[in-house]
């Protein structure tokens, strides 16, 4: 039986791109879509739905403020281009917190969350836990999809809204920027030690004099993310 779910979301590409993953999943039947979380409220007064994609930036009132008045509360998943709220959602019982862009793997693993009899929650860095976190990813690379194994990249490097994973003997460009990867890697294998460049901390070969070395290459530790990066990572 199809779980009941509604979007409430003011932009229209990101309504598109929601109500074809939940098509493409086939286990959701989506009861309506909202641009004014007014308009929703009313809605959920009447009729009870199974799941909320729910943006944080609404007209009227925020997300978060939608949640706050919303009573009974059916299971929650934020969709929102901003990390800010990650901790108050936590608060609210939020199931997940996806970052966009999503992939469609990690809309389905919010799903899965939030259709888990034991209601696992997001962490308060808005990431599941370690043990959720997905071995690979399909994502589009030019005209094809690409499997790319977390274990073998070595690196990943900001090409303005585009990024590029370098592994062993490839490199993809893919048009996500470098935040949909922190969204989506176990964060005690990848850290971010640049703004420009996310690493595989189980491929560094050295640290010296401020850079480190992967492969063939040395890559710079920002001044931002070097006393994270060393107090997480290398111990005297």
């Amino acid at each position: 039986m199809a779980l009941s779910c509604i979007i409430i979301e003011d932009q229209p590409p990101a309504q598109r791109v929601l109500k074809k993953y939940i098509n493409d999943l086939g286990t959701l039947e989506l009861n309506g879509v909202f641009s004014d979380p007014i308009a929703a409220l009313e809605f959920l007064r009447i009729e009870n739905v199974d799941i909320i994609f729910l943006d944080i930036h609404l007209p009227k009132i925020s997300g978060i403020d939608f949640l706050k008045i919303l009573s009974p509360r059916p299971k929650v998943v934020l969709t929102t281009a901003f990390s800010d709220y990650a901790i108050e959602s936590y608060e609210l019982d939020v199931v997940d917190y996806l970052l966009k862009p999503f992939s469609f793997e990690r809309f389905i693993k919010a799903v899965e969350k939030a259709t888990a009899s034991d209601g696992s929650r997001i962490s308060e860095t808005g990431k599941g836990s370690t043990e959720d976190e997905a071995k690979r990813v399909f994502i589009k690379s030019g005209g094809e999809y690409v499997n790319i194994n977390f274990d073998e990249v070595l690196f990943i490097k900001s090409d303005g809204d585009y990024t590029s994973v370098f592994s062993n003997d490839d490199r993809h460009l893919i048009s996500h920027p470098l935040r949909y990867w922190l969204e989506i890697l176990p964060d005690q294998m990848f850290t971010q030690v640049h703004k420009s460049y996310i690493i595989n901390v189980n491929k560094i070969k050295k640290v010296s004099a401020g850079q480190i070395y992967i492969g063939k290459e040395v890559i710079p530790i920002g001044r931002t993310y070097k006393e994270g990066f060393f107090n997480q990572f290398l111990k005297d």
